[in-house]
């Protein structure tokens, strides 16, 4: 047993090795160590055939040991290479002139801190670059080692050049040969403290709870140790590391790219002889992480070499030069690289060179453009400073300044310099004076102080000091236009320091803010946007019903952006089961929902957290229509992106009045709003609708005035003045915003306004405008293990110009008392050259980005857009016509790839290739196959070299013909060309990438991508001179078709009658052949037999291709002419299609003979004529053919034309000494009652292009529309017929769309094909049905069902697929029924479209029923009450500030089912009621007969009155129009759809029940003269309350329905009602005796209690 176990205790110290010797390497002193060091880096994708970019540094150190810590380092022959081509066949270059740089630094020793195996300080001779410091921490690096003398494996935070991060050591001792080999590995993204540097990405917010899945950066590094140990230590022999960097741009697993870095140290010799001391004092340069340059960032840009001040100015001098002259010549991509390289330089120059170079270029437009852009971008102080005094000297003026103010503030640094600059800016007296330049600093001070405090860990109060003073000071004048531009500013800096400030105009934490309209209340809530991330305030306010529905849903935006809790998102869905706002209640489920569908990573828990949430939640918010406020949601996960529309409704709007739009960003576990627009509208309709109408002196007004005493507590609605504002973020940062209200409406409306813009016109305009800019300069930097950086970085230049001179002229001028009016009777002549251009460049880069050198990838990407409008115009109102004359005839999107390699010594050998190789390149599978027959006739290399070189070139098309197809190189060209009018259309796709190693987007990008959309000119028979557009409108509009044979105009002489026919026929109908009338010989005419048989072919091919038919024409004529003009006609069709070839109808004629008559008013004798079919068949003649047509064609083409066409366009290029060449359209319409009919006809005025394209619609009937499009030769190759009915479905009123074609282009074919693709996966994301069901191959049919008016069936028939879907809601009400109504709608087909606008409108109206007890309010909900006899109830009125209506009802106490109405609008008094056992209807005390509906003149109001004599029945259907929303009150209710705050009291008390509601609108009467006996008093409860633990008195909150004094009750109901309750004792009684009014109290219990609907008095009430 004793063996056994010695046994395993001797297996045990096997396994667990002890370190008996020290492993932590050390020096001796007195020796010197060498080692050679090689360390490289590269820059590149995965895949083979990629190029790449990279740096290799070899070099020998010498190390000596000086003390116990102390040790020197020296730096021998110290060599840097550049890599450029492809890995690993092409070798690394020397640089030269980067090698003298670092030997120069690296001449004298180093001196470093070295203990147990961990380094220390690091001292660098006085003036040593800190890029050579940061080389030799990346030699030190390789040294630093942890060891633990008790274990072999373990892990342990470690300090290294990349920060402290967690190491994970693995020791392998070889005690026999005393070798010991360590691996130590480090994930670089677990660290604690990294060593990492981001610029330009304030405003871009991180994420640290984010998912470490996301991580688009990852990197780790290896490092292998060789250790040899002996008794006095251990000695390093070799090291090696390996580090490794993946960047995923899309979060792709594959799609990646890669720096790798390697270094290689080995013990080659020990030496005696130290190192000699330095003589200087060495520097203490600190520790071992990496050190960043302070100062300068350079941009991913060719290097500028700079030496001394006076080179700098000649430097930018001539790059701006070189800028300018780039910029008009075109090149655009050299233009925006030497403006960033500007803006590099500006940042290193001073304040008095600044303005050196100001003086020599401020007079001259171009130059000062591009200059006053570039110092903006230059973010320096200087150049802030420059900015600042020349607004105050007033060299700029209020435009330029409004342009450089935003771009300035949000590209300067932000350091303590800057920032006394900028609130200089706010105290500058020109500043100051222009409002607009006012709100621009003062929101970009925001923006500075927000970046600047993001670098601290507290903000100062200082700098927020001139916000809060603003704040202070707008609050205490009430100046609701400061107080929200401080609102916007201090949301803009997002403190928590300014919270307090921001309290203050939020009714919940300040009562004094709740006189402030709600939208400064809403704008508090936007300014905690940034500050709600740190402090959960906003909850609060969502929370607070006592708010408006808009600020609480503004409020409920800004939570969801702090991504709160489960439990909080908990919390807000149970505050939803009781919410009273369904607006509130509607917008935050919907919020909930597009959350929980989100596929952001970032916003993983969030999802989760609502999709829990939305389980709680009733499903009926699903259903809410398109009056509830909603949020829609979009996101692509690829790219990381947001977007989202929110969508807030108002109780006083029937349409959204807050809308906002944001697109958020997502990457690499980062999100930023990237640009935000927000519209916000307040009763714009008062200005729509504006009557000038003045209500306030009307009877009505007055009377609803001292009607509101009456009802105890009554509000009147406060007044809202038309407002529109807007406001854009971008970044997260409000820039501009602006408010337009009633004052600068009716400003800019009136007359003078407009014809100042007139003169202002005919004056000219002329001027060049040019905005540079950078859009984006963002910079990660992270060192790498040899000791130089890894950037990922990103750059934009953007360009908008243009250069205009626009000239108008009018005749005649303009008088002095100019009307609008008076606009359609001038004629105008505009003379205009216009130049637009707008171009993006974008540089990405990643790798070794310094002011040494540069290398690594880059990807350049271009946008450009740029067009020249030159054109004449004459505009002639009176005449309808218009006419454009240009001249004869480019967008492009570029993206570009490269490996780069720069230094700043050699600035002009920039080494720069694609990393996707052009052409060939060699590889094993391009290589040829050479016999041995050639090798045995090639004696020597001078005879092999040529034949080898022939069968290269032989082959050498093929090979790469294959390697670009391997490439997967894609070019698609899709031209459009217009010969006629010289120029042709083209869009321009080609690509050349390496998704064939990877299909990622990142592999996509790599390489070549460019699309152009370019208009050019086509080569032509004759030089354009210019295109003509004319537009005809009118009578006119005939006289302007052109004749394909004379391609000349009409003129306004009126032709005759055969030519004009001769015109007509040959063009619109195809026919070809002039028609000739002379004396023929029988053979001749059998010579033209073929020919005109031909042409009667061509002219019957296609009747529906014809201009209007005489059916539509005669239809409306029919009356009082022959009943045989019918027969006629349609004998004469009949014939056409009989004889015609190219008829597609399959209606004919079985009798073998046709038989046409013609009837003229002004001849007595009638024609006609008898055609053999067969005859005209086989010996058809000129002659024969010629007498029947102008016979009886003739006056068939009267009818034809008795309807001209309305619009004709002509479209043609004048060409010198030739014909003009184009196109012309012409419009028909046919407005018969009977029928509508469109036609419209496209063809080309050439004469030998005989393309068409002819388009019908018409109405058949009140049920069924069609339309038929057909182009081509003579419009006879393609055919597509749609049609359109009305009908059943389901039992459901339906409308049926239905789509036939017969032949359509292989385009339209293959997108079809391209359509079906995707369909099926469309529609399941959408939530609908499918099935597999085969219908007719070349027909498509849709149903819409209407199953309620705000939900449809839809089924979609395909020649394969059906899908359908049910209850799908409807953004607007439809009609479902024949309630609406149309009687004041004329009853013709015209009117069909007119007819279902109306219908819709009418669907939008509220509506308010009372049919004996039953009440239906205008927002549908239905109670049931019984009203008091002759008590009258306010059914509905205006609670606006205008008062314009009033509609009262009471019950007559006769019967239960008679009422009486009263009506009050504007200086009209409208009674209804029943005497005698009829029913009165009296306006203005004069009788007036009853069924007459009654609308008000203001369209605010219909009443319509149904009654039946027989049993005196009264139902009474209120409507008010869709503008009155939110502005009536009443029993009715608001017509506000807040179906659950619909019992509201005359004092906006939410009553318990629908009872004590109605009861709340009766009008009391003077009980002596008046017949309602019934007052509303406040009640107590009788019984005693022991209320708080006291015995109390409960109060009602709102008064109940008692009898007067005298009176009892006979008849009572109970009602619900909240009480106030106060201690018993003196105040408990005065508030008895004084009936004080407690609305305003808190509701401290509800009980019920009887209120009287019935009274009986027996004594006299009132003294005589």
């Amino acid at each position: 047993m004793r063996g056994l176990i010695l046994a395993l205790v001797l297996s045990l110290v096997g396994c667990v090795s002890v370190i008996y010797f020290s492993l932590e390497p050390g020096f001796r002193t007195g020796k010197t160590y060498l080692y050679d060091y090689e360390g490289f880096m590269l820059h590149g994708l995965p895949g083979k055939g990629l190029a790449a970019a990279g740096l290799k540094l070899t070099c020998g150190l010498e190390i000596s040991r000086v003390s116990h810590s102390d040790h020197l380092l020296q730096i021998r022959s110290p060599k840097l290479e550049e890599y450029h081509g492809f890995w690993p066949r092409d070798p690394f270059t020397l640089s030269p002139k980067l090698t003298e740089i670092i030997a120069a630094c690296f001449s004298q020793p180093f001196k470093f801190e070295y203990t147990e195996g961990r380094v220390g300080s690091i001292y660098a001779p006085e003036n040593c670059p800190i890029i050579c410091t940061n080389l030799v921490r990346g030699i030190l690096n390789m040294m630093q080692i942890t060891i633990k003398k008790s274990q072999n494996v373990y892990e342990l935070q470690e300090a290294g050049i990349e920060g402290i991060c967690q190491a994970r050591y693995v020791i392998q001792d070889d005690s026999k040969n005393n070798h010991a080999t360590i691996s130590k590995s480090k994930d670089l993204t677990d660290c604690q403290d990294s060593a990492v540097q981001s610029t330009g990405m304030a405003y871009i917010r991180p994420c640290p709870t984010c998912p470490m899945k996301v991580r688009n950066v990852k990197g780790t590094v290896l490092f292998t140790y060789k250790m040899k140990y002996h008794d006095s230590g251990a000695l390093m022999t070799s090291a090696m590391s390996e580090q490794l960097y993946e960047i995923s741009p899309f979060n792709e697993p594959d799609g990646i790219a890669a720096m790798e870095a390697r270094q290689e140290l080995v013990l080659v010799d020990i030496k005696s002889t130290p190192i000699k001391a330095p003589d200087a004092q060495l520097q203490n340069q600190g520790s071992l992480r990496y050190h960043f340059p302070e100062g300068l960032l350079q941009m991913p840009v060719p290097l500028i070499r700079v030496k001394n001040a006076d080179v700098q100015v000649v430097e930018l001098t001539e790059i701006l030069q070189q800028l300018v002259q780039n910029n008009k010549e075109g090149d655009t991509t050299e233009a925006s690289i030497k403006f960033l390289q500007m803006v590099q330089l500006l940042r290193v120059v001073t304040l008095d060179q600044v303005e050196s170079v100001w003086a020599q270029f401020a007079s001259e437009p171009p130059y000062r453009h591009w200059f006053m852009s570039a110092v903006c971008a230059a973010g320096a102080t200087d150049t802030f400073q420059f900015l600042k005094q020349k607004i105050h000297d007033k060299n700029l003026n209020i435009w330029e300044a409004a342009v450089v103010l935003p771009l300035a503030f949000h590209s300067v640094t932000p350091n303590k310099k800057t920032l006394e600059v900028a609130s200089t800016f706010l105290t500058c007296p020109q500043i100051q004076k222009a409002p607009m330049l006012r709100v621009l600093v003062y929101l970009g001070y925001g923006s500075l102080v927000n970046k600047y405090c993001a670098q601290l860990s507290f903000c100062p109060n200082e700098i927020l000091q001139p916000l809060h003073d603003l704040a202070a000071e707008a609050s205490s004048k009430s100046h609701v236009e400061d107080i929200a531009l401080a609102l916007k500013a201090i949301g803009n800096a997002g403190e928590t320091a300014s919270i307090k400030r921001i309290q203050k105009f939020l009714p919940r934490f300040s009562p004094a803010a709740a006189a402030l309209p709600s939208k400064i209340h809403a704008g508090a809530v936007l300014a905690l946007r940034k500050i709600a991330r740190k402090d959960p305030i906003t909850l609060q306010i969502f929370m607070d019903r006592t708010l408006a529905p808009n600020v609480r849903m503004t409020a409920c935006i800004v939570l969801f952006e702090t991504k709160p809790s489960l439990p909080i998102v908990v919390a807000m869905a149970n505050s939803l089961l009781t919410e009273t706002s369904l607006q509130v209640a509607s917008f935050t489920y919907s919020h909930m929902k597009a959350l929980a569908v989100g596929r952001i990573p970032q916003l993983y828990n969030l999802s989760a957290a609502c999709n829990i949430a939305i389980k709680l939640l009733s499903p009926r918010l699903d259903s809410t229509s398109y009056r509830y406020s909603k949020v829609i949601h979009a996101d692509v996960y690829k790219a990381g992106a947001i977007w989202r529309v929110y969508l807030m409704n108002s109780p006083s709007s029937i349409f959204p009045s807050d809308i906002i739009t944001k697109i958020r960003g997502y990457y690499a576990n980062t999100a930023t709003d990237i640009v935000e627009i927000a519209l916000q509208s307040q009763s714009l309709t008062n200005i729509i609708r504006k009557q000038n109408i003045p209500f306030a002196e009307y009877d009505t007004y007055k009377a609803l005035k001292e009607l509101g005493k009456t009802l105890l507590g009554w509000k009147e609605l406060p007044p809202e003045d038309p407002l529109l504002s807007a406001y854009i973020k971008v970044m997260g940062q409000e820039i501009a915003f602006i408010d337009i209200d009633s004052d600068i409406i009716q400003q800019a409306t009136k007359v003078p306004a407009v014809k100042r813009a007139m003169e202002e016109a005919q004056r000219g305009i002329s001027g060049q405008w040019a905005l540079p800019a950078v859009v984006a300069e963002l910079q990660h930097t992270i060192p790498t293990v040899m000791g130089l950086p890894l950037e990922l970085s990103m750059c934009g230049a953007a360009l908008v110009q243009a250069v205009a001179a626009v000239d108008v002229q009018m005749s005649p001028p303009l008088p002095d008392n100019f009307r609008p009016l008076q606009l359609l009777e001038t004629n105008m002549d505009i003379h205009a050259d216009i130049q637009p251009k707008v171009y993006f460049h974008m540089i990405a880069m990643m790798g070794t980005n310094t002011q040494y050198l540069q290398s690594g990838l880059e990807l350049h990407a271009e946008f450009s857009a740029n067009t020249t409008m030159k054109f004449d115009a004459k505009i002639n109102m009176k005449e309808k016509n218009v006419k454009i004359e240009t001249l004869p005839c480019h967008q492009e999107i570029e993206s570009e790839s490269y490996a780069i390699s720069r230094n700043m010594e050699e600035v002009d050998s920039e080494k720069k290739s694609p990393i996707l190789p052009r052409g060939e390149m060699p590889t094993i599978s391009n290589e040829h196959f050479w016999s041995s027959e050639i090798f045995s006739r090639a004696r020597s290399w001078k005879v092999m070299r040529p034949v080898m070189q022939a069968c290269r070139e032989q082959t050498a098309s093929q090979i790469q013909r294959e390697y670009l197809q391997g490439q997967k190189s894609n070019a698609h060209i899709f031209c459009g060309k217009l010969a006629s009018l010289g120029c042709s259309a083209c869009l321009s796709l080609k690509s050349r990438n390496s998704a064939f190693l990877r299909n990622t987007f990142l592999n996509k990008l790599v390489g070549e991508l460019e699309a152009k959309i370019v208009l050019k000119p086509v080569p032509t028979d004759a030089d354009i001179e210019k295109i003509q557009l004319e537009i005809q409108a009118g009578a006119k509009a005939a006289s302007k078709i052109i004749d394909a044979t004379s391609s000349g105009p009409k003129e306004e002489k009126e032709p005759s009658l055969y030519e004009n026919i001769k015109a007509k026929l040959k063009k619109i109908l195809g026919f070809e052949n002039v028609f000739k009338v002379t004396n023929k010989t029988r053979h001749h005419r059998k010579r033209i037999h073929s020919k005109v048989k031909a042409a009667v072919t061509d002219l019957w091919e296609e009747p529906s291709a014809t201009p209007l038919s005489s059916s539509s024409s005669t239809d409306s004529s029919a009356e009082g002419k022959e009943p045989g003009n019918k027969r006629e006609e349609d004998e004469l069709w009949q014939f056409g299609k009989k004889h015609g070839s190219g008829s597609s109808s399959s209606s004919t004629d079985s009798g073998s003979s046709t038989t046409c008559s013609s009837s003229r008013e002004d001849s007595s004798a009638d024609k006609h004529c008898s055609v053999d079919s067969e005859y005209f068949n086989q010996q058809v003649i000129y002659s024969d053919f010629y007498t029947y047509m102008v016979n009886v064609f003739v006056p068939k083409i009267r009818k034809l034309y008795s309807n001209p066409p309305i619009l004709a366009a002509v479209l043609r290029a004048i060409k010198r000494n030739e014909q003009p060449t184009g196109y012309q359209l012409v419009l028909y319409t046919d407005r018969q009652a009977s029928r509508l009919r469109v036609q419209v006809f496209v063809s080309s005025i050439t004469e030998s292009d005989r393309w068409k394209l002819c388009a019908d619609a018409s109405v058949v009937n009140s049920h069924k529309a069609s339309g038929n499009l057909k182009w081509g030769k003579d419009c006879q190759d393609y055919q597509v017929a749609t049609q359109i009915a009305t009908g059943q479905f389901a039992a459901h009123p339906a409308i049926q769309v239905k789509l036939e074609w017969s032949k359509v282009p292989s385009s339209v074919r293959k997108t079809a094909r391209w359509f079906y693709t995707y369909l099926p996966g469309a529609a399941y994301m959408l939530g609908y049905s499918q099935m597999q069901q085969r219908g007719p191959s070349h027909q498509a049919a849709m149903v819409m069902a209407l199953t309620s008016p705000r939900t449809c069936d839809v089924v979609l028939k395909l020649p394969e697929l059906t899908v359908y879907n049910r209850a799908i809601r409807l953004p607007v009400p439809l009609p479902s029924s024949s309630d609406t109504t149309t009687s004041a709608l004329p009853s013709s087909i015209w009117n069909v479209f007119y007819q279902a606008a109306f219908s819709v409108i009418e669907n939008l109206k509220g509506r308010c029923s009372v049919s004996q007890n039953m009440i239906t309010t205008f927002n549908g909900v239905e109670f049931n009450y019984s009203m008091p006899a002759n008590c009258y109830h306010i059914l509905v009125q205006d609670c606006s500030p205008e008062l314009k209506f009033l509609v009262m009802m009471k019950r007559l106490e006769e019967s239960a089912d008679l009422t009486a109405i009263s009506v009050r609008l504007a200086s009209h008094k409208v009674d209804m009621y029943v005497s005698n056992g009829l029913i009165q209807l009296k306006i203005n005390g004069v009788q007036t007969p009853t069924d007459v509906p009654y609308t008000s003149k203001s369209g605010d109001l219909f009443l319509e009155e149904k009654h039946l004599i027989n049993t005196l029945f009264i139902s009474t259907k209120i409507q008010v129009a869709f503008w009155m929303v939110g502005k009536t009150c009443g029993i009715c209710g608001k017509y506000d759809a807040e179906k659950k705050r619909e019992y509201q009291t005359p004092s906006r008390y939410l009553a318990k029940d629908a009872v004590s509601f109605a009861q709340s609108w009766v009008i009391s009467e003077d009980t002596c003269t008046g017949a309602c006996k019934l007052q509303r008093k406040s009640v107590k409860i009788e019984k005693p309350v022991a209320f708080d633990k006291k015995a109390s008195k409960c109060f009602s909150i709102e008064p109940v329905l008692q009898c007067a004094e005298g009176c009892s009750a006979t008849r009572t109901v109970p009602v619900s009602v909240g009480f106030h309750c106060v201690p018993s004792g003196e105040y408990a009684n005065s508030l008895e005796e004084e009936q004080v009014r407690l609305d305003q109290k808190s509701e401290d219990l509800v009980s019920s209690v009887d209120a009287h609907t019935a009274c009986s008095c027996a004594q006299q009430l009132c003294s005589a």
